[in-house]
């Protein structure tokens, strides 16, 4: 489940970028796996939805969002669920070692 603690305020102006997201209208079965999808299918999935993210006008956004809600699942901003869990997990041995 997305942890929602993080995630700022209902204020428009907050989630506005998500209405020119390159994946808006998009099937949403590209971003998210479906059960049990593993290997090349998976891999070839991965890559074809990082494709839409990489011309994306606010894959900035969109990965910051990612990383701070901690979103458990899909492809946000470029990233997979295995590659935001490396970067929190950085992040996270980091600041527990300051």
């Amino acid at each position: 489940m997305t942890d929602t603690s993080h995630l700022p305020g209902p204020r428009l102006d907050l989630w506005e970028w998500q209405l020119w997201g390159s994946c808006r209208g998009r099937d949403t079965e590209l971003f998210f796996h479906p059960e049990g999808e593993r290997g090349l299918n998976r891999s070839n999935r991965e890559r074809a939805a990082k494709a839409v993210c990489a011309g994306c006008p606010v894959r900035r956004e969109c990965r910051a969002h990612a990383l701070a809600a901690r979103e458990p699942y899909g492809v946000w901003g470029g990233l997979a669920e295995h590659e935001r869990e490396a970067i929190v997990g950085r992040t996270t041995a980091s600041a527990a070692a300051s």
